[in-house]
């Protein structure tokens, strides 16, 4: 059996698993995420002598993804302290002997729900992750976006609610989306976790009215057929039809398929994989970057 190794790096925690060519997980294990030598150190520890052929990394960013560049395997200007500029890739092929796949958290995520979840025989998705932060990948006639460097669709720009006087809390637009429409934005707006906000709250339209934006500009733009939202934030089910309700209004019918029909529950959906989409995700990449290396040996 060919064995394969996953990493969803998290700003909070890293999970790590073995799983095979199919998604398949077999093993796991999570930690806190601290320093990168002492979280990266954990995790050779995890997969050493497990036999693994290729690992896959699917991390919190930003991130240098383009292969032609000096410093790709880098993770960029995040906030996370001591994370700025650590190659994760060269850091990883310093102690293991195998092919490396490497994107962001999100990417992995929706190349899972690809190949394996939600969106399985399609040829397009987008994912959404939205918790701590908001950041979303796309995986779009049979790739994963990438570009002048990859998407940030958490930081997309949105109108205000009329009704809603919160500043934001991105630490660089304040009022973006994800400085609105974040777990901690949510906390923070309200003085009380996400999860103790009941049902009814106004909190889940005001969330609703600020995902519907993004996604409309996000279908406008790349067209997905299916969108699947994660995170945490979103374990508040009663947000998915919310969503579609302000979808539609602010789409206005311009769209006309039936995917968008007023009513179908099949297209805003969670993902397939649960948890374990980002995991699952990793693998895909490890895959992906195996693929690579057989058929250069060709």
């Amino acid at each position: 059996m060919t064995l394969l190794g996953a990493i969803e790096g998290g700003g909070t925690k890293f999970v790590c698993g073995i799983g095979t060519r199919e998604g398949q997980i077999l093993e796991r294990s999570s930690f806190p995420t601290t320093t990168p030598e002492e979280t990266m150190g954990r995790a050779f520890e995890f997969f050493a002598n497990k036999g693994i052929h290729a690992i896959g990394i699917g991390t919190f960013g930003p991130i240098d993804g383009n292969l032609k560049s000096e410093s790709y395997g880098c993770i960029t200007n995040t906030p996370k302290p001591y994370w700025s500029g650590f190659n994760v890739v060269d850091f990883t092929k310093s102690h293991l002997d195998v092919p490396v796949g490497f994107d962001t958290d999100v990417n992995a995520a929706a190349l899972g729900e690809a190949s394996w979840g939600a969106a399985k025989g399609l040829g397009s998705c987008l994912y959404m992750t939205v918790g701590t932060g908001i950041g979303a990948g796309a995986f779009i006639e049979g790739r994963l976006i990438h570009g002048l460097t990859h998407p940030e669709m958490g930081h997309t720009i949105v109108r205000r609610h009329p009704n809603d006087t919160y500043e934001g809390n991105c630490p660089f637009h304040k009022d973006c989306l994800e400085g609105l429409a974040s777990g901690p934005a949510i906390e923070d707006r309200w003085k009380m976790k996400a999860f103790d906000l009941e049902a009814a709250h106004f909190a889940w339209g005001l969330e609703a009215y600020y995902l519907a934006q993004a996604l409309v500009n996000f279908i406008l733009i790349l067209s997905p057929e299916k969108i699947i939202l994660g995170g945490g934030v979103m374990k508040q089910i009663q947000l998915y039809p919310l969503i579609q309700q302000q979808l539609n209004k602010l789409l206005k019918g311009y769209i006309n398929h039936p995917a968008l029909a007023e009513g179908n529950s099949n297209y805003i959906v969670q993902p397939a994989l649960g948890d374990n989409a980002g995991l699952s995700g990793a693998l895909a990449l490890a895959d992906r970057a195996l693929q690579g290396y057989e058929n250069n040996r060709l």
